[in-house]
């Protein structure tokens, strides 16, 4: 059946720059995807946003959603004018645990994704700020049903609130050769040992570890975490002066300089 779209004229400016649009990649999902529910999920959703624009001002509001035995790990939000936009009136993010240096697959991601097209939005982010895989728009009915289907097949609730964040590590030696430790032992021992405290917010205020694997820093440790993880080479510089000789000498001084 077809749907009655919003008219969005604010937003289809955010289409028209040199960029990747976000609105875009809403609107498919409104227009192209075979379940209906989901198209009318977004279409309130862009009709919500545009009128955000509108009148400058926000109209999500918080709450407390959750899943049984556990504190954290869902961003509730629930409209102020979901009279207005009753499909999205409710649309909770769930946050989900990455593997330790991101490490996919195919297969596991198109499991996700079809479990959060049965449930949700079809909206995903890869990564959030803290490191999630942030399921954006969840009812709250469908919170519970989504968890249980992905934590049968593995998956886990990351940190929200006041809690331990969920941990997050670069890809480490499986990929790099500046790796100085192993950096998914660390992140798994951390896992291991606070996800009491992941799951149960009991602090004062969150708390984040990061693991980058050498002086470089790609997970951005030093800036994002409270207690950085930084793998360090400890002995002397090792360096193959008969290679470096055979290499200037294939390639030349100046390719070298």
């Amino acid at each position: 059946m077809a749907i009655e779209k919003h008219n969005t004229p604010m937003l289809d400016q955010l289409e028209q720059g040199p960029w990747p649009s976000f609105i875009s990649g809403i609107k498919r999902l409104r227009d192209q995807h075979p379940n209906e529910r989901i198209n009318k999920v977004t279409n309130d959703l862009l009709g919500q946003l545009e009128h955000s624009y509108e009148t400058r001002k926000g109209y999500w509001k918080g709450g407390t959603v959750s899943v049984f035995g556990y504190g954290g790990g869902i961003i509730p939000r629930f409209s102020e004018v979901g009279k207005a936009f009753p499909e999205s009136k409710e649309f909770h993010t769930i946050r989900v645990q990455p593997p330790a240096g991101n490490h996919y697959t195919t297969a596991m991601l198109r499991q996700l994704a079809d479990s959060w097209e049965k449930y949700g939005s079809g909206l995903v982010t890869f990564h959030g700020q803290t490191g999630n895989i942030m399921f954006i728009g969840a009812d709250t009915e469908s919170t519970q049903s989504f968890f249980d289907d992905i934590n049968d097949y593995g998956w886990d609730l990351g940190g929200a609130g006041p809690c331990v964040r969920t941990g997050m590590s670069c890809v480490g030696g499986a990929r790099c050769e500046m790796s100085c430790t192993n950096e998914h032992k660390a992140h798994r021992l951390l896992l291991n040992n606070f996800t009491d405290d992941v799951h149960r917010p009991a602090l004062p205020y969150k708390f984040k570890f990061k693991v980058s694997g050498c002086p470089n820093d790609c997970q951005n440790a030093i800036e994002r975490a409270d207690f950085a993880i930084i793998g360090t080479w400890r002995d002397d510089m090792k360096v193959d002066q008969a290679e470096v000789k055979n290499y200037i000498a294939q390639n030349g001084r100046q390719y070298y300089i």
